[in-house]
């Protein structure tokens, strides 16, 4: 019995086996099965893809995302990289025309996985700060402080002629407003979600391709669906650019100010 057992357990077949031994052992050996099926572990290089930088090849450090793409890079990594480019490195998708950082944002859930994931990593990042900093003579930053606890103070009073300031400002390259308008969908195209997004501020440089895909990525299109953009009574192409459109076609296409692209969804002929 003894030999039995053990070979059941090698296997893996503990459970078609049951009928033949007490309820003990039964109960041993189906607790040892869930528990080491529960347990299953894997190697840290299968973690790689998801958790190392494609420009450095080294572990997220400031992990940092591109919103148009979602692939994450250090953040030193991909600051560095959009000096010359403005493009993402993976899928070479245009981040944005003139200001790629614009469209970047720390990935802090992301961080603190990689730094929980590998034994050491947070602390020697931080040495490596404090000497840096020290090498040249600087303060190294201190974590923010909390407030000690106290009696509340009430906020100070403003004047009455104070006029709080935008925090957001408006860049002067995005020089062109757009107004999408859905015209419709031919028949047999489904499964699209509405564009919710209708009015955008674009660069004059952006071409109507820019445009094309940014439908596509907001409602959601599969591959085999084309997407055509009108202005006025004008099929405009894909190379067009939104500053060309402009001067091509005149005040007709302008509402409030804004330049009114009609589109619609048709199946490739």
């Amino acid at each position: 019995m003894d030999g039995t057992v053990e070979k059941v357990r090698v296997d893996g077949s503990a459970r078609g086996f049951t009928s033949a031994f007490s309820g003990d052992e039964s109960r041993d050996t189906d607790h040892s099965e869930s528990h080491t099926d529960d347990e299953r572990s894997l190697p840290l290089r299968e973690f790689y893809p998801y958790i190392r930088c494609a420009l450095c090849n080294g572990f997220f450090i400031d992990a940092t995302t591109i919103t148009e793409c979602l692939h994450t890079f250090c953040k030193s990594c991909i600051v560095k990289h959009f000096f010359y480019s403005n493009r993402c490195p993976n899928c070479t998708i245009v981040v944005h025309q003139t200001q790629p950082l614009y469209n970047i944002r720390p990935d802090r859930q992301l961080q603190d996985i990689v730094f929980k994931m590998i034994p050491y990593l947070e602390e020697n990042e931080r040495s490596r700060i404090c000497e840096f900093y020290k090498q040249r003579g600087l303060e190294v930053p201190k974590p923010v402080a909390v407030p000690a606890i106290g009696p509340v103070k009430p906020p100070p009073k403003h004047r009455k002629d104070y006029m709080p300031q935008s925090v957001f400002t408006i860049p002067s390259e995005l020089d062109v407003s757009l107004m999408l308008e859905f015209v419709g969908a031919e028949q047999g195209i489904e499964n699209y979600k509405p564009l919710e997004r209708k009015y955008v501020r674009v660069s004059g440089e952006a071409t109507v391709r820019h445009v094309e895909l940014f439908i596509r990525r907001k409602m959601e299109l599969s591959p085999n669906c084309k997407v055509d953009v009108v202005c006025g009574e004008h099929l405009l192409e894909r190379y067009q650019s939104l500053r060309e459109v402009c001067n091509t076609v005149g005040k007709n296409a302008l509402q409030n100010g804004m330049l009114v692209l009609q589109f619609g969804l048709v199946l490739p002929a």
